[in-house]
């Protein structure tokens, strides 16, 4: 045996796969490793093949269960013989051919890597993959994602992996385990709650033609129904590990970046799958997940639901008329947002489900439009300006660009065109407000277009380009990049508030400057009057809306980096 590959062996569970377990196992062999394979009780087919395996291969041991039993039952029999004969490592491969077998010396050197982990293929599908495996895919995930609180099981359900037999050992018998298809879900669910994480690598899965699947659609989905729920009441009485856990891994890196630099928690793919729910389920359906979900990311975000509970104390302190307010509350209304954001994203929030609150200065915005004199619409975290995008959508002639101070915008761009080409909105990320960018915007508004910033995000580089004004009765800093885009690009501007009132948006405008003037020789008192003025109505309509304010840091002060 390859000194490189002591300690691992093979194990195949094989039901009635007597057509290509040949292939499997040859394959496997060239890379001088033994094999373990366990026969779930096969027709007399598949045991003569067996047979034949088992005598012309030494390296081959052969196990028999006399009554099929599950591919679970299966695999941890072949574990435990692999654990008696003193293997500190076994690949679990499928005998159907559906696995890469070339990958396997990655599998081990991953493993090598990482020997108390599970090493685990994620698939690459081909277009030989059923659309209905693929997409029941997406449900174990969410799942185990909940029954984890945590997105670090990226797939469980591919039987191409390498256990550490000790973990294995222990989880085994202490745990019971699904005997069928449930098991691959299952074992590394537990795993992960006995400490033991998983490592995932890519690899390419094929579904031949002429393969056999012995999934049953009604037993085995019944069965995964009944595992889910078990790992879900599993998971309560373990919250206190798994938030502590979650904890630990995340809230270093949280407290000491700024807020720009914070990996988005989402991600394309699940914005379009959100977006799908949406489109076939429904408004009312799809809000049943908000709490479950709303509650995941409350339990699991300790920065934003600190930076939250500040902000409504904060609030509270500087008017005690608010009244009560929960920070969880304060989740369920992003929530909802967001909800609101995914109708209007894919053109479901019409013109006529958003009241105009200042109707007048409404025409006076799309009187510019019409005589395309483009302008600066200043906006903030405070509702859902996103309702502006029904506006815009009304009236042809405006195209709206959304300046964002996040990395993440193209993507999502992208993402928002699949959704709905015809969209009259561009997301456009910058990092700074430099020349670069004001060349552009400056473009786009002598075209006659919108330009969207929000004014209520501290810078993204120095702390030397903040202004200072009171908001909610203490000091905060406030951008000067804003302010000073206002003035550069010499157009009228316009505070805009998009709140929630009931089941309606009302949808405000306030005249703020035409244009705004930062005169070289007063500028930076000029720049300190802007950014009062506009924290002043900020506070007025936060005062309003206090659960529709959606800044989830800490706004009173810079963050520990270095880079501020």
């Amino acid at each position: 045996m390859s000194a490189d590959y002591a300690g691992y062996c093979v194990v195949i569970p094989i039901y009635n796969h007597g057509s290509t377990i040949a292939a499997t196992v040859d394959a496997v062999l060239a890379f001088d490793l033994s094999v373990i394979i366990v026969d779930d009780g096969s027709s007399e087919p598949t045991r003569v093949v067996l047979a034949e395996l088992n005598a012309r291969h030494q390296r081959v041991k052969l196990l028999t269960l006399v009554e099929n039993s599950g591919k679970g039952a299966a695999v941890m029999t072949g574990l435990r013989h692999a654990r008696s004969l003193g293997y500190s490592h076994a690949i679990q491969i499928d005998a159907d051919g559906q696995h890469d077998s070339d990958d396997v010396p990655r599998l081990i050197e991953m493993s090598q890597q990482h020997p108390g982990q599970v090493v685990s293929g994620r698939p690459i599908y081909d277009e030989s993959v059923p659309k209905s495996r693929l997409y029941g895919r997406y449900i174990t995930h969410v799942w185990v994602w909940i029954e984890t609180l945590s997105l670090a099981l990226k797939d469980t359900m591919c039987g191409f992996r390498v256990y550490p037999l000790p973990a294995i050992e222990l989880l085994l018998d202490t745990q019971r385990l699904g005997s069928r298809m449930d098991f691959d879900t299952e074992v590394l669910v537990k795993l992960y709650w006995q400490g033991v994480d998983t490592v995932f690598m890519p690899t390419r899965v094929t579904y031949p033609e002429d393969g056999l699947s012995h999934f049953d659609v009604v037993r085995d989905n019944i069965q995964v129904s009944r595992m889910h729920t078990r790992l879900f009441f599993g998971m309560l009485p373990r919250l206190p590990y798994l938030l502590w856990r979650r904890r630990s891994e995340t809230s270093h890196v949280e407290e000491t970046q700024h807020w720009s630099r914070m990996a988005e928690r989402g991600s394309a793919w699940g914005i379009r799958m959100m977006l799908g729910l949406y489109n076939l389920f429904g408004r009312k359906v799809f809000s049943y997940f908000l709490k479950p979900v709303m509650g995941y990311y409350y339990l699991t975000s300790k920065t934003a639901r600190s930076a939250s509970k500040d902000y409504i104390a904060q609030l509270q302190r500087y008017d005690p008329g608010q009244g009560a307010l929960s920070s969880f509350d304060h989740f369920l209304a992003f929530g909802e947002a967001m909800l609101d954001k995914l109708a209007a994203w894919s053109g479901k929030l019409s013109f006529y489900e958003v009241d105009i609150m200042t109707p007048l200065v409404r025409d006076e915005i799309l009187a510019h439009v019409d005589r395309k004199e483009g302008l600066l619409l200043l906006g903030s975290h405070l509702g859902n300006i996103e309702v502006c995008r029904a506006l815009s959508e009304n009236h042809r002639g405006a195209v709206v660009n959304a300046v964002v101070f996040t990395e993440h915008a193209e993507s999502f761009n992208n993402v928002l065109k699949k959704v709905n080409a015809n969209s009259s909105v561009n997301l456009l990320p910058v990092s700074d407000i430099g020349p670069e960018t004001i060349i552009l915007l400056k473009q786009k508004v002598d075209a006659g277009e919108w330009v969207v910033i929000v004014g209520d995000r501290t810078s993204t580089t120095k702390a030397s380009r903040m202004v200072w004004q009171s908001f909610l009765g203490k000091p905060a800093p406030f951008a000067q990049g804003p302010f000073i885009l206002a003035s550069l690009l010499a157009c009228p501007v316009y505070l805009m508030f998009g709140l929630k009132q009931g089941e309606r948006y009302q949808l405000s405008f306030e005249r703020f400057a035409d244009p705004l003037v930062l005169p070289r020789a007063t500028r930076q008192q000029a720049l300190s009057e802007a950014a009062a003025r506009y924290a002043a109505r900020l506070e007025h309509h936060c005062r309003q809306a206090p659960l529709q304010w959606f800044n989830f840091f800490d706004f009173w002060k810079l963050s520990n980096s270095k880079d501020d």
